[in-house]
């Protein structure tokens, strides 16, 4: 599932060319993806002009000039990729959704599995209480995002840490891959309780989120399966990691004999240095 670097870098791509524009059209080829779209979305939407771009955990947010956001979700295979009348963007089957702006700009949602979604938030200030956003966590890369406020978040929680970051309501927009990175150059092992990352630990972990997030932005996200960046360009920072999918491969910041390691979590797939992090 495309992480929060992922989404972002989207985002910013998009950011880039349909801010400003007028959206002529919305079309739909299908009336739901993991949940129901909003009956009549094409028609709220088409004709509005844009008039900025975010995100927020997962979630590419559309803000419109009637107040209105139009809500994105990549899912496990989403991509949205632009194209103009000079590079047209192949059709492709799954494209659910295509987005026609002004000056002959396009985005074609596009998802395979289905687990993706399209939503509305009829305005902006209501977003904080949507169904989909009242329960997140604070935003990793915010200047709030402190260790004192990863420390009282984590408190009292029994659970290993790993299982803790990825909880969306402890901190927003975080999957398996960042976190995994995120615990490594923090020295901390994803086997140990949430509630005893306090103090220092917690300050060194939030500064770790931030450079591993900031790092994975500039290199465009992780592509692994199906993730590409909205021009469609394959991410690089898969490249990069240090710990991620590397069982059995020397750990880059110590000399370990016993080499990196994996173990399962909650389903999900740990890689970590047992010298390094502890």
């Amino acid at each position: 599932m495309p992480e929060l670097p992922e989404v972002e870098t989207v985002m910013r791509g998009l950011k880039a060319r349909v801010e400003g524009r007028r959206l002529d059209r919305l079309t739909l080829h299908r009336g739901d993806l993991r949940k129901a779209i909003p009956s009549g979305l094409a028609a709220k939407v088409s004709g509005q002009r844009v008039t900025r771009l975010d995100r927020r955990a997962k979630y590419i947010l559309i803000y419109l000039e009637d107040g209105g956001v139009l809500l994105v979700h990549l899912g496990m295979s989403g991509r949205m990729v632009l194209g103009d009348r000079d590079n047209p963007v192949p059709h492709r089957p799954h494209d659910h959704a295509v987005l026609d702006f002004e000056g002959g700009i396009e985005v074609r949602f596009n998802d395979a599995r289905r687990f993706g979604l399209i939503d509305y938030a009829s305005q902006a200030a209501a977003l904080e209480t949507h169904p989909l956003f009242r329960h997140l966590g604070p935003e990793p890369l915010d200047a709030e995002f402190t260790g004192k406020r990863l420390a009282a978040l984590l408190k009292g929680k029994k659970t290993p840490i790993k299982s803790a970051l990825l909880d969306q309501t402890v901190v927003a927009g975080l999957g398996n891959i960042y976190v995994s990175e995120s615990l490594y150059w923090a020295g901390i092992s994803p086997k140990r309780l949430a509630g005893t990352v306090q103090g220092e630990r917690a300050e060194t972990l939030a500064r770790a989120i931030r450079k591993v997030l900031t790092h994975a932005i500039d290199s465009g996200g992780s592509s692994l399966r199906d993730y590409v960046s909205a021009s469609g360009e394959l991410g690089n920072f898969q490249n990069h990691f240090a710990v991620y999918d590397r069982e059995g491969e020397r750990c880059p910041g110590c000399d370990c004999k016993t080499r990196i390691k994996r173990i399962v979590q909650s389903g999900r797939s740990t890689f970590f240095c047992a010298k390094r992090q502890r």
